[in-house]
């Protein structure tokens, strides 16, 4: 009798080592840690099982969870704000020349918040308001602010803002004063990337935030002049335009969250990175952070 029909066919030896490999793959069990669970879906990504867009939203996920309002707050000396008492007018003017659509209102001092104006709430009172009359019509229109401290996660903000319909926050320091604020469009952009709209110009405004004791939030696509500039450092412009590009230089490779790199005299620290680039840096001087 001929060996020839006691062969296996191709489709039976895939099958097989599909089996095999389900069953390797069960034994291994699951992700030890983060990293190892990065390390799989990169490799999935790799074997496009899993698109570079995709993996990059499912990092910032998790790297939403260790970030803190205070990495990317807009500090209190940047904040758009309005005047409780402003007649129509002065606040028309601010809300168009801004291009915002929420409004911090304050009334004697930026610790006191009044409440949250919304740009569309001046749309009826601006259609009935009389001709001659420029009075303020803010006190009918607030919306009651929020406030969270600096310290708090921000995947548990994401969760307030979705079960409150919140968009905004008002970020307070451990002593009840303002320190900034923050929006549910802050947070969504540590996962999907920045979120411009037609109020947006096409330069980065912000690159540089300041925060207390000497440390910095800085995006990584800053250029190494402004921030020589802005922090008085002597970084060197030669092969590298950016601080990311520097950090990169550094490091010999793609920089990852939580990676430390000392460039001339500054600690920084990798806040968010994908797999393609780095975004959020968080430097100080080093021996502040020796300190």
């Amino acid at each position: 009798m001929s060996d020839e029909g006691s062969g296996s066919t191709p489709l039976e030896e895939d099958s097989a080592l599909g089996f095999f490999g389900r069953l390797a793959r069960s034994f291994r069990g699951a992700p030890a840690d983060r990293n190892e669970l990065l390390t799989e879906l990169r490799t999935a990504q790799e074997h496009e099982l899993l698109d570079a867009d995709a993996l990059t939203m499912i990092e910032g996920v998790l790297q939403v969870a260790d970030m803190q309002v205070r990495d990317i707050m807009i500090p209190r000396s940047q904040m758009v704000v309005l005047e409780r008492d402003a007649d129509l007018q002065t606040l028309l003017k601010c809300v168009v020349e801004s291009g915002h659509s929420r409004f911090p209102v304050f009334n004697d001092s930026r610790d006191e918040v009044d409440g949250i104006l919304l740009a569309k709430d001046l749309l009826k009172p601006l259609a009935e308001r009389n001709q001659d009359d420029n009075s303020s019509p803010l006190r009918d229109l607030l919306r009651k602010a929020i406030y969270v401290p600096e310290s708090k996660r921000l995947n548990v903000l994401l969760a307030e803002f979705r079960a409150s319909r919140n968009h905004m926050a008002i970020v307070v320091d451990e002593y009840g004063g303002t320190a900034g604020l923050v929006t549910i469009e802050d947070v969504l952009e540590q996962i999907v990337g920045e979120i411009d709209d037609e109020h947006d110009s096409n330069e980065i405004e912000h690159n540089i935030l300041e925060h207390k004791n000497s440390r910095y939030t800085v995006k990584a696509l800053t250029t190494i002049e402004e921030f020589n500039d802005s922090l008085g450092a002597k970084l060197p412009a030669t092969e590298f335009d950016t601080v990311g590009g520097l950090v990169m230089q550094s490091l010999g490779r793609l920089p990852k969250r939580d990676d430390v790199v000392e460039l001339d005299g500054w600690e920084v620290l990798v806040l968010r990175a994908d797999n393609r680039r780095v975004h959020l840096l968080q430097v100080s001087p080093a021996e502040a952070s020796a300190a």
